[in-house]
């Protein structure tokens, strides 16, 4: 007699439902992840503290290299999605009413390690593209050498000497930027909750972004403000806002998809 060995479930591939919420709904997002922060203190500052680490380990690198800094700052964000799964997964233990487990987050991108190393190897080649992008845009519009770290605010911003530089920089960076947070704003939480495939994730990040424009434009500003303020700190506040920002991301994908 034939026996049937049953096989393993597939990856979803139909998106789920999204829910609609309202436009101050990311403020609810971050009660509930400073919450979680503050029941998970020693886990998930201490992940804060290695993620400003190596910030300040890519600033260092960076310093006689100015033009390189702000690429390799504001490209340091669009990895961010993916360096938050620790994070992701200590909201999920907490979710589920047992006592979060910082060895088991580490390992957590094993629930479905294909589609989300596919995601991280996708951001670290946008991450390369930005940098390489950002480096012609300096060469193109910045003419002279460039000065160090110290001086490159002043020089490039408070000059005016170069306006064309600063529209084509902020410009280009934000229309990446912009492309980045719709396709990973739930994209990473989801292929850690179900076993979908990349594509499933990054098309229902793209619904939720088209259903609720105006709340993730909100928590869009309110990432870059917090992660703005991290690094105008030294790169100290991002201990704090990291990880606050990590887990506030877990409840506004339980939020937004069903």
């Amino acid at each position: 007699m034939d026996q049937t060995v049953p096989s393993r479930p597939g990856p979803l591939l139909e998106t789920p439902g999204i829910r609609a919420v309202g436009a101050g709904r990311p403020l609810v997002w971050l009660k509930r992840g400073l919450d979680d922060l503050r029941r998970t203190p020693a886990a998930s500052l201490t992940y804060g503290a290695i993620f400003a680490a190596i910030g300040a380990l890519l600033v260092a690198l960076a310093w006689r290299r100015a033009h390189v800094a702000p690429a390799l700052a504001t490209g340091f964000m669009l990895v961010a999605p993916f360096l938050a799964i620790v994070l992701y997964d200590l909201s999920r233990q907490r979710e589920g009413g047992g006592a979060p487990n910082s060895v088991e987050a580490l390992h957590a991108w094993r629930r479905n390690p294909g589609s989300i190393s596919l995601f991280g190897v996708l951001l670290a080649l946008t991450l390369i593209f930005w940098e390489r992008l950002s480096a012609i845009i300096f060469a193109l519009f910045y003419g002279g050498r460039v000065p160090d770290l110290d001086n490159l605010f002043a020089d490039v911003v408070l000059s005016g000497h170069y306006t064309t530089l600063l529209v084509a920089y902020v410009g280009i960076g934000g229309l990446i930027a912009l492309a980045v947070y719709a396709v990973s704003v739930v994209s990473l939480p989801m292929m850690l909750d179900r076993p979908v495939d990349i594509v499933t994730a990054i098309g229902t990040s793209l619904k939720c972004v088209a259903r609720n424009p105006a709340a993730l434009l909100v928590w869009a500003a309110i990432i870059a403000l917090l992660m703005a303020i991290g690094f105008a700190t030294w790169l100290v506040g991002l201990v704090l806002v990291f990880p606050w920002l990590g887990h506030a991301s877990w409840h506004a994908y339980r939020d937004l998809v069903e």
